[in-house]
């Protein structure tokens, strides 16, 4: 790295602040609030899905400098560490304490160079390592100011962030595509079986065309017969159209219970509550899980594929439809809704000729398909735009 020269970031930046240390109330309308949350692993900053915040709130907190300027790199320094955006556009919004704001010299430091080398193992690791606190881990702005970058001449400065910004633009295109993929599922439904269909569908209730059973609880007592300790699922593994398997905890059950809430592929998995706008989410199985079972406050629905193919009924639980349903006879608390077995045994069910829904269930599968060779692509551009950024800041490119 000839030419190269390191510098702490207080040196080589003009400002170095951070966003609001209160949160002030929310409102309908009003100026976007961002937080750490609103920043994805490409660095894009999604503002539309921002909560709102007064004018006069916007207006303080863009006199204390919570307000981000073109030129500036945000930069996300409590809990998740290392998320990292570009501001190259002129917003009124303002940011929560979790983001920093940097503000580079500009006779010292190019803005996505700054960028690109806060996300470098050298520099992302010297301020991980300057990490403290016991409840929420973050970097005290202190510390991150004294963070060193390497900084090589501007033009070199330049030449690097061309380079980088080639091979960044290759997995932002592929992350559009996803996207757009990912979009082709409720599109499709829409088209076989939404508002548009032929002739409207004939309904049954979810009990009469499918067995629908709870789990087993935790902490329970045996009365001295014995347990066996089994993998199950739980809340947290039930996602709105998919699993989440990375995460699996164990339970005691008996040995019949294990036999009676066995869960196999295509069955589909619902939750009986949470917050309020997750209610009624659920997935199917897609593979065989041995020994598994499920927790009482997850559903287990196992269709009589006769009658309803298993992967149409799963994504009708992401419908409107089906949503309208389960919040209007759910019990509310505060931001929580839960529904019982018996509401959902009585739940609504569309029921378009079964040749439908399996010529839906094989397309849906040749979408799985190719987002399954999407997702091979997408790591190996990571992986490509990772070691170049690696062989950057070593000097090597």
């Amino acid at each position: 790295m000839s030419g190269w020269i390191a510098k702490p970031l207080a040196d080589a930046c003009e400002r170095i602040t951070d966003g609001s240390h209160r949160t002030p109330p929310f409102t309908e309308e009003g100026y976007p609030f961002a937080t750490v949350a609103h920043v994805d692993d490409n660095g894009i900053i999604d503002l539309a899905s921002c909560k709102r915040i007064s004018p006069s709130d916007f207006e303080e907190l863009r006199r204390n400098d919570c307000r981000p300027l073109p030129g500036d790199v945000l930069f996300s320094k409590d809990g998740t560490v290392g998320k990292v955006a570009v501001i190259d556009f002129d917003a009124d919004f303002v940011v929560l304490s979790s983001l920093a704001i940097l503000r580079p010299k500009q006779d010292v430091l190019n803005q996505r160079f700054l960028a690109y080398a806060l996300r470098s193992e050298a520099v992302l690791g010297d301020a991980i390592n300057r990490k403290s606190g016991s409840a929420i881990r973050r970097i005290v702005l202190r510390d991150l100011r004294q963070v060193c970058i390497p900084i090589p001449p501007l033009v070199e400065q330049e030449r690097i962030v061309k380079l980088l910004d080639e091979a960044d633009e290759l997995r932002k295109l592929r992350a559009q595509a996803d996207r757009r993929t990912a979009d082709l599922i409720p599109a499709l439904f829409h088209e076989m079986f939404g508002e548009n269909a032929k002739k409207p569908h004939a309904h049954a209730k979810l009990g009469q065309i499918a067995e629908v059973v709870s789990g087993v609880a935790k902490g329970r007592k045996f009365n001295g017969r014995l347990p066996v300790e089994v993998p199950y699922l739980r809340v947290a593994n039930v996602q709105a159209g998919h699993l989440d398997l990375s995460e699996i905890k164990t339970i005691q059950a008996l040995p019949e219970e294990v036999e009676e809430l066995a869960l196999r592929k295509g069955d589909v998995l619902l939750t009986e509550g949470g917050d309020f706008d997750k209610l009624g989410r659920g997935a199917m199985l897609e593979q065989d899980l041995p020994n598994y079972i499920h927790q009482n406050h997850v559903f287990r629905v196992r269709v009589e594929q006769s009658e309803l193919d298993p992967v149409y009924f799963a994504k009708f639980l992401l419908t409107g439809e089906a949503r309208r349903y389960f919040l209007g006879c759910a019990k509310r608390t505060t931001n929580l809704a839960s529904i019982n077995m018996t509401q959902l045994r009585a739940l609504p069910v569309p029921l378009p000729p079964l040749f439908l829904q399996k010529e839906f269930a094989a397309r849906v599968s040749e979408i799985r398909a190719m987002q399954a060779e999407q997702a091979a692509s997408r790591r190996r551009l990571d992986d490509l735009f990772h070691s170049m950024l690696h062989r950057v800041f070593q000097g090597e490119l």
